[in-house]
C-alpha cells in the first residue's frame, strides 16, 4: 500500500506546484513599454516639457487614445533628418491640439485648434501638412498659441 500512495502523493505535488506556477504565470502583468524620453524645449518665451517621438511607432501613436494633455506639455516629432514633408492626420485622437509646424528653429506654420474626428473612417479623415519642408513638428494642447501669443517666425530652442 506503501508504495502505491507514495507516487500518487508524488503526483498530486507535482500537479499542484505546476497548477500554481501556471496560475502565477497567467497572472504576471505584461512589461510596460518604456517610460518615453521627455526633454526641455523653449516656445517662443515659454518652456515646455516634451515627450520625444523619434521612432516610426512612436511617430504613428503620437498622442492618439490620450484623454488629456496637460498645460505646458506635448509631443515633439523628429524625423531623424531634416526637410522633410509629413502629414499629419487626427485617427484616434480624443483631444484637440495645436500643431506646430518647425523649420531651421523657427515656426514655419501653426494649425490651431485642429478638432478630433470621430466617427471618420481612415479615408475620410483631414491631413494637414506644412507648407514647405519642416524638421519638426510639435502638438500642443489646443489653444497654447493662441494664449501664449506664439506665432509664425518665433524661435524654438530644441537641445540635441
Amino acid at each position: 500500500m506503501k508504495q502505491l500512495l507514495l507516487p500518487i502523493v508524488a503526483a498530486a505535488a507535482f500537479i499542484i506546484v505546476v497548477g500554481i506556477l501556471t496560475k502565477n504565470s497567467l497572472n504576471l502583468k505584461p512589461s510596460s513599454s518604456p517610460t518615453p524620453v521627455r526633454k526641455e524645449i523653449k516656445v517662443g518665451n515659454y518652456s515646455l516639457n516634451v515627450e520625444i517621438a523619434d521612432s516610426e511607432d512612436e511617430r504613428k501613436k503620437g498622442l492618439s487614445g490620450r484623454n488629456t494633455l496637460e498645460e505646458n506639455t506635448g509631443m515633439l516629432f523628429s524625423f531623424g533628418q531634416e526637410n522633410v514633408l509629413p502629414s499629419f492626420w487626427m485617427k484616434g485622437m480624443l483631444i484637440p491640439i495645436d500643431i506646430i509646424w518647425i523649420n531651421d528653429g523657427k515656426i514655419a506654420k501653426i494649425d490651431k485648434s485642429v478638432q478630433p474626428e470621430p466617427g471618420k473612417t481612415d479615408s475620410d479623415l483631414s491631413f494637414y501638412r506644412p507648407n514647405a519642408p519642416i524638421d519638426f513638428v510639435l502638438e500642443v494642447p489646443a489653444g497654447f498659441s493662441g494664449k501664449n501669443n506664439i506665432g509664425v517666425g518665433d524661435k524654438v530652442i530644441i537641445e540635441r
